[in-house]
């Protein structure tokens, strides 16, 4: 028998793995700066081709250090920005190089990700709830943090006063993707968490303009402060339009689609081509992002299939999660050590004023709203990390700063750091502190039962193994095995009772053990495929429904398992459904704990595909069913040419909607 590699064990395999790779990937660095024949020389072809495998070969080895980061700082529990920076702190020991990595590869190729992953999963009525606080933290905020870490850095360092109001405005970009994803473990309040994400959406919009108004003062030497203002409203004002006008036109032809692959890719359309459309009108590509991803991530899951919506959410999370890889490492290679501790004083002012701005920006500007607790005022003070945006900002400084550039970069990187290690690290006690997180003494019981059930259950299963192993002898298993079952039974029972004293725990290990379920079922379709056993239609529609009961909460099994067992399906209800309209049709039965089957068909009326599903019903709820039917139905104008008419002729306009129905009683049901 093999013995499985212990903890021990993997944790010193993972070590030696990313000292491999971190000694692999430096030595390709080179790659990254600049060729030979970059700056007019000549440089042969298989020069060339031989630095393209090196940059490829340098890049996938990034992408695997952040890979094995994701899974030490995992095991650790830490957060997995934390690791990043680690990493690029030790990628920065081999001494630095002269990279020169235009600053549209931050800007316009990894920031985009960042800023529509976030969008994207912000629904409306969470973010107008507090609008209010948000735009107040998103810009007077950002113009605090601006104007007070400028003076603070210059009065305390002697730093020019234009520099300083550039470093500003980058490091007044909030990065809270540690402290939400910490918030998501630990079950903080939603409006907690809308309120940090939401600030951060914004304020990454808008300090991204402030700073490009900023390095351009800095360059040029001249400010206009009516001029500057201006240039502040038509920039992200312009930037949000286009943003808004794109999401929705993007929104609706993927409303026509029904392709997975089609969809992502037009998600991916609109995230990059908002932002370059949006530069080349010379408005803010960021906040243009921003507005297509909030109008595109609510417009469209709504005329998406469940697949759909699947593949596109997960698209999104791991492309956030590559750029903000990429940023922290190749941050890491660019900073300069010996320039980083050379200017320790300047950083120390840096963070000291980035603290004071963020506590007038918080307790100054939300001191009146009193429906924000001060609680949450603390947690917001404490969770305005900086991470990949400063850096992204810092890193696309232009190189006509001259020996400020590498400054305000070590600057950027040392505030990055303290937020990261020292903030982000202590949130967790913070959080604990301020009693956020409320857990009644029956989720506590519950939890402890159930901890005690497993591990009873969990020994008394390696018990039975080392039996039939032959490590131990029948006599001994039949001494101890009655005793062990009858104890793992009773803590079983005693699980149970715990979960029958608040109805929602009982709902909670039902939705994990129903959402397992759907993976296995989703993975078994997958096989089937694989093999031949189900064909590519018949695949698409089971999968569907899965990943529909997957994406919904309210919707198939969940539902049927809360429906009274003493009701009795008494009828059957065959309704004949646009395909547009299918989704929804079904979402609305599945509310209302019905049982329905999906066929394909064909109507002859506009000669295109449609469905019929067979529902069963309760008597009491056909009235509310028909109901339910008619708004899920949306109705529709299609143009239909006039029969024996040339294409040129006039189409006659015809009113789609609502459904076909017919009603049967049954005498018997049973599910198959």
């Amino acid at each position: 028998m093999v013995k499985p590699p212990s903890r021990i064990s993997l944790r010193i395999l993972l070590i030696l793995s990313i000292t491999i790779l971190l000694l692999t990937t430096c030595s390709g660095i080179e790659a990254l700066a600049p060729p030979p024949g970059a700056y007019g020389e000549t440089t042969g072809g298989g020069i060339e081709e031989e630095r393209i495998i090196v940059i490829i070969t340098a890049v996938i080895g990034l992408l695997m250090i952040a890979a094995l980061v994701g899974i030490v700082t995992n095991r650790l529990r830490l957060p997995y920005t934390v690791g990043l920076v680690l990493i690029g702190l030790a990628l920065s020991l081999r001494g630095q190089e002269q990279i020169h990595i235009p600053p549209a590869i931050f800007l316009g190729l990894l920031v985009p990700p960042l800023i529509f992953e976030a969008a994207f999963h912000i629904k409306p009525d969470d973010l107008y709830r507090d609008l209010a606080p948000i735009l107040a933290l998103a810009i007077p905020g950002v113009l605090i943090t601006t104007f007070l870490v400028g003076g603070m850095v210059t009065l305390g360092t002697g730093f020019p006063v234009s520099l300083a109001l550039v470093f500003g405005a980058l490091a007044a970009a909030t990065d809270p993707v540690a402290v939400v994803a910490l918030f998501r473990s630990l079950g903080v309040p939603k409006r907690l968490q809308v309120l940090l994400e939401g600030e951060s959406l914004f304020n990454d919009g808008t300090a991204i303009v402030i700073f490009n108004i900023m390095v351009a003062i800095a360059v040029s030497g001249s400010f206009d402060l009516i001029g500057s203002m201006f240039d502040f409203v038509i920039v992200a004002g312009g930037g949000l339009v286009v943003g808004f006008i794109l999401g929705i036109l993007i929104s609706r032809i993927i409303g026509f689609i029904d392709y997975p692959l089609i969809e992502t890719t037009l998600t991916i359309v609109l995230a990059y081509g908002s932002y370059i459309i949006a530069e080349q009108f010379h408005v803010s590509g960021v906040l243009a992002v921003v507005a297509a991803g909030l109008v595109n991530g609510n417009l469209s899951p709504k005329a998406t299939a469940p697949t759909s919506r699947m593949l596109i959410f997960n698209f999104w999370n791991v492309a956030a999660y590559l750029a903000n890889s990429v940023i922290f490492l190749l941050v890491g290679l660019q900073i300069n050590l010996g320039v980083f501790i050379a200017n320790w004083l300047v950083i120390v002012w840096a963070i000291l004023a980035i603290l004071i701005a963020r506590a007038v920006g918080v307790y100054g500007l939300l001191g009146f709203k009193k429906d924000v607790p001060f609680r949450y005022k603390n947690v917001l003070y404490w969770g305005g990390l900086r991470g990949a945006i400063s850096l992204a900002l810092a890193i696309s400084l232009p190189p006509s700063l001259g020996a400020a550039r590498e400054d305000i970069q070590a600057m950027a990187f040392g505030v990055v750091l303290f937020t990261l290690l020292v903030q982000g690290l202590t949130m967790k006690p913070l959080i604990n502190k301020m009693n956020l997180i409320q857990r009644s003494e029956a989720q506590e019981e519950y939890e402890r039962r159930h901890a005690r059930a497993v591990m009873a259950k969990v020994s008394y299963e390696r018990l039975e193994t080392m039996h039939k192993e032959g490590l131990i002898s029948s006599y001994l298993w039949e001494r101890l095995a009655g005793p062990l079952k009858q104890h793992a039974e009773a803590l079983s029972r005693a699980v149970e009772e715990a979960s029958h004293v608040d109805p929602s725990l009982e709902f909670q290990e039902l939705d994990s053990a129903f959402r397992d379920m759907l993976q296995n079922q989703r993975g078994a379709l997958t096989a089937l495929l694989r093999d031949g056993i189900i064909s590519e239609e018949i695949y698409s529609q089971l999968i569907s429904e899965v990943d529909m009961a997957i994406t919904d909460r309210r919707s198939n099994l969940i539902e049927l398992l809360h429906t009274d067992a003493s009701q009795t399906i008494d009828g059957l209800m065959t309704v004949i459904v646009q395909e547009a309209d299918v989704e929804n049709v079904i979402a609305s039965m599945n509310r209302l704990g019905l049982p329905v089957t999906r066929y394909s068909s064909t109507g002859s009326f506009l000669g295109r595909r449609n469905v019929t599903l067979l529902v069963g019903t309760f008597r009491e709820q056909e009235e509310n069913l028909k109901k339910a039917i008619s708004r899920a139905s949306r109705q529709r104008v299609e143009f239909l040419p006039s029969p024996g008419q040339g294409a040129d002729t006039t189409s006659t306009p015809v009113t789609i909607g609502g459904a076909t129905i017919f009603a049967f009683d049954v005498e018997r049901y049973q599910v198959l």
